[in-house]
């Protein structure tokens, strides 16, 4: 049976753990989507992961609609989330809708990930729920605000966590369906996991978050270098490498 958001709130009333990871391309998301992944994002962190770039921000909406559509289409049971990009949703609430709305439309996702809390996204999201689109939230280190935060961990005084905490319920109330706490640390988020009744999932924020993501390029093995929270349950940057070698010195054996 397809995941779908409900089914989220309810595997965290069971206390069911969630698993998440990224994709970027059709075979990817295929060999998530059979390995039993419950949400696959179409993170923004393919700029860097899959393009090359040194940060999210230069991607566009075009772009990730392109790569969403190829997740989407080998994606049979996981719930597909994609990033809207950096400045293609924070101009205005009309913008944030005709941008989540190609998104739906185009790449066939059944949902969108903003950045950002109390106050800037509330309304925004709010008006994009009202008209039945998905939302999940995303605080704490937020990599398109890199520029202002870089990959600090967020949250670390006390007022720094208690603002973050307010963002949490009010996202929540705003109608998101779950929402990521990354880089924040872990008795905070586990604070903010249980004072909300939809699902946390954790990036770099401790164990005790309702579900877990991280970026797959990472965990294969396939970046020059993983974030320390991150492990890499595979090297496939040698093994592709490897594999390589021996096909060009069977092309060459006859030279």
């Amino acid at each position: 049976m397809a995941v779908t958001t409900s089914k989220l709130i309810e595997w965290k009333q069971q206390k069911r753990a969630i698993v998440t990871l990224t994709a970027w391309d059709y075979p990817i998301a295929r060999l998530l989507d059979r390995a039993g992944i419950d949400i696959i994002l179409v993170g923004d962190s393919l700029a860097m992961t899959a393009l090359g770039y040194p940060t999210t921000l230069p991607i566009t909406l075009e772009a990730m609609i392109h790569h969403a559509a190829a997740v989407s289409r080998g994606v049979k049971q996981a719930l597909v989330v994609c990033d809207l990009p950096f400045l293609s949703y924070q101009e205005s609430v009309s913008q944030a809708i005709h941008s989540a709305g190609r998104m739906l439309k185009e790449a066939g996702v059944q949902g969108v990930k903003l950045e950002g809390g109390y106050p800037a996204m509330i309304e925004t999201i709010s008006r994009l729920t009202e008209i039945g689109i998905p939302v999940m939230g995303h605080i704490g280190l937020t990599p398109q605000s890199v520029h202002r935060l870089g990959y600090r961990q967020q949250g670390k005084t006390p007022s720094d966590a208690q603002r973050l905490i307010e963002e949490a319920l009010a996202l929540e109330k705003a109608g998101v369906f779950a929402l990521v706490l990354e880089h924040i640390p872990a008795n905070l988020a586990a604070t903010i996991t249980d004072k909300l009744t939809i699902p946390t999932i954790g990036i770099g924020a401790g164990e005790d978050c309702d579900g877990q993501v991280l970026v797959t390029a990472d965990i294969l093995g396939l970046t020059e270098k993983a974030p320390p929270f991150a492990k890499v349950y595979a090297n496939l940057s040698e093994t592709i490498t490897k594999a390589v070698v021996e096909f060009a010195k069977d092309v060459r054996r006859n030279e």
